[in-house]
């Protein structure tokens, strides 16, 4: 069980945007990768959506260098805005390897990570919006890193189906980089729960 002593909601309202925002783009490319039409347009919307977040992690950032007193450590809360963003930077980065690559046919892996980077960005919001609460962050913390260890072993097996089928190596080598970023914006994801769980440890 875990409770702060808020000395500014603005941060926790912050958070909360920032993992909503998450959320979104991990929607979004779920979204892409179960109807893989009009791959521009809904790569672009990604993108606005990061572009999104770092103006609240600038937010973030700026109202830590304006604030005396803060909920819990500067260092942390430093942190926990970094590690949120690169969750939305790596799916943008994973969907920019789509566009530069002009990907026609992603592996069915790629749409397994997806689904794992959103049901983490879902857990990460639960244990967001506890942060003012009595509530059980780390339960939260425990299924991101499930998760996390359930995508590594879609990535390796994805990964291990390209070099078994696919002929073409220039094909090959496009898709394994796009299941690596989509892999390791499940690790973003686990950097956001470890933060969590310092917070919490740091604080009971």
């Amino acid at each position: 069980m875990f409770s702060l002593i808020p000395r500014d909601n603005s941060f926790f309202k912050m958070f909360s945007a920032m993992s909503d925002n998450v959320i979104a783009g991990a929607q979004a490319l779920v979204d892409l990768f179960a109807d893989f039409r009009e791959v521009d347009r809904k790569i672009e919307g990604i993108r606005h959506l990061e572009r999104e977040g770092d103006e609240i992690t600038h937010a973030v950032l700026t109202k830590l260098n304006q604030t005396f007193i803060t909920p819990f450590d500067r260092e942390d809360i430093h942190q926990l805005a970094s590690k949120l963003d690169d969750v939305l930077d790596f799916i943008n980065a994973a969907c920019a390897r789509i566009a530069m690559y002009r990907i026609t046919t992603p592996p069915a892996a790629a749409s397994e990570l997806a689904r794992i980077i959103l049901m983490q960005s879902k857990e990460l919001q639960k244990a967001v919006s506890l942060m003012q609460k009595n509530g059980n962050i780390l339960a939260h913390c425990v299924e991101i890193n499930r998760l996390e260890n359930e995508a590594d072993q879609v990535a390796e097996q994805g990964i291990a189906k390209l070099f078994e089928c696919e002929k073409d190596p220039i094909n090959l080598i496009k898709n394994k980089e796009l299941l690596e970023f989509l892999e390791r914006a499940t690790d973003k994801a686990e950097d956001v729960a470890n933060v969590l769980e310092t917070v919490v440890l740091k604080n009971t």
